[in-house]
């Protein structure tokens, strides 16, 4: 098994341009990349049991909503490891309701060519860990991981309505059954919670490389509906976590308001600290936007520095919740599927929410393919969270760079 980076080493993060999905750039930027990090063959030998994770976020859908990984930069991924020698197998847990999730996506065929195992997850089963976690003490995790002599991590830079990023670190949470990914939802209401149980599972299947598909980005509501953003950027670390605060800094966010990145580097899996990260390749400065538009829960952070006289009232009211766009719900039943709660319902031609019974996971704007459900705050939460804003502003703390 290959020696993972730990909070004693300077991992490094490889930037490097990868303006489209052209195979052959990309091969050329995932190489640099490695290169720059030590090279594949420090991680991979010939021989080795590899299994490529991919993010296959359900309901399926195609690869050009850039709501999965792009098989064009796993085929690139692929290929490189095909040189090495490798034993590989792709796979994500995936909805086996209906079509093959793998054909919509593209990965079906791009497997099929190169002659790849790809596989669903929950086709090959679970094994029972114990886990020495904040949140859980034990878990399912899927058999494939456990069984691999190396795993590498085909992120998606995406933003996330309930955890801001989706990046390294939260990728691995598809090791787990969606039944209890779509339980723990309901288990863990407080983001604080939810976000220490998914270090607990990262903690369980880490990684030994990490590769991010940011060629075409996510921003806004993501990690399903958002809006694509051209970033045109490969990303590539030993270390996740390391890679996500780096992510994160490209977008405009910092590691500690990523609660995923700042709980693993705080357990010592990973560095989320940026001086302690070598950063080679593009430098930060020369990549990073600053517009790039937040998701609605950013407000989080700014209620976490807000003064403690606010109290939970304007929690409950900066914290967005579901709301339902009639005209784009097309009653599939996606989101009643997914609701840990059953707060959602369709009694007619739309999904209706009740929201008594909501906790605002967002499970339900994460599997809407429709752009119907997305996060909104109640007109007053929208003025206390300016306010908020303000606050800070002349407290000098740092101002988010959100565009909601």
């Amino acid at each position: 098994m290959v020696k993972l980076i730990t909070m004693n080493s300077s991992p490094k993060v490889a930037i490097a341009r990868a303006p489209r999905y052209d195979a052959g750039e990309l091969h050329s930027s995932i190489t640099r990349c490695l290169d720059l990090i030590g090279g594949l063959d420090m991680v991979v030998r010939s021989g080795a049991k590899v299994f490529v994770k991919i993010n296959h976020l359900p309901p399926p859908s195609p690869p050009e909503r850039g709501i999965v990984t792009h098989p064009v930069f796993t085929e690139a991924v692929l290929q490189l490891l095909k040189e090495v020698g490798a034993d590989i197998t792709v796979g994500d847990d995936v909805e086996a309701e209906g079509a093959d999730g793998f054909v919509l996506s593209g990965y079906r065929e791009m497997c099929k060519r190169l002659g790849m195992r790809l596989v669903n997850l929950r086709e090959t089963g679970f094994t029972l860990k114990k886990c020495d976690g904040r949140a859980l003490k034990e878990v399912y995790i899927s058999r494939v991981p456990l069984e691999s002599d190396v795993i590498i991590n085909l992120s998606k830079l995406k933003t996330h309505s309930l955890t801001l990023l989706t990046g390294g670190v939260k990728n691995m949470y598809g090791c787990i059954p969606i039944g209890l990914r779509r339980r723990f939802h309901g288990d863990f209401l407080r983001v604080e919670d939810f976000c220490r149980m998914l270090v607990d599972v990262y903690s369980l299947v880490p990684p030994h490389l990490t590769i991010m598909d940011g060629v075409m980005a996510m921003e806004g509501e993501g990690p399903g509906n958002g809006q694509m953003r051209n970033l045109g950027l490969v990303l590539a670390s030993r270390d996740a976590v390391a890679l996500d605060a780096v992510a994160g800094q490209i977008i405009g966010l910092e590691p500690a308001d990523v609660l995923t990145t700042r709980f693993a580097s705080e357990r010592g899996l990973g560095a989320g600290d940026l001086s302690r990260i070598e950063i080679v390749g593009e430098k930060i400065d020369s990549v990073a936007v600053s517009n790039f538009k937040l998701p609605a829960a950013v407000s989080r952070v700014a209620v976490g520095n807000a003064p403690r006289f606010l109290g939970k009232f304007v929690v409950s009211q900066i914290s967005p919740q579901p709301h339902v766009r009639k005209n784009n719900c097309t009653a599939c039943g996606e989101c009643v599927k997914a609701c840990p709660t059953g707060a959602i319902a369709i009694p007619e031609d739309f999904a209706v929410v009740d929201y008594a019974s909501c906790i605002r996971c967002m499970c339900c704007h994460e599997v809407c393919r429709f752009n119907a459900i997305i996060p909104r705050r109640p007109f007053l939460g929208n003025v206390i969270y300016g306010g908020v804003k303000g606050v800070r502003r002349v407290a000098g703390g740092k101002t988010l760079r959100t565009r909601n």
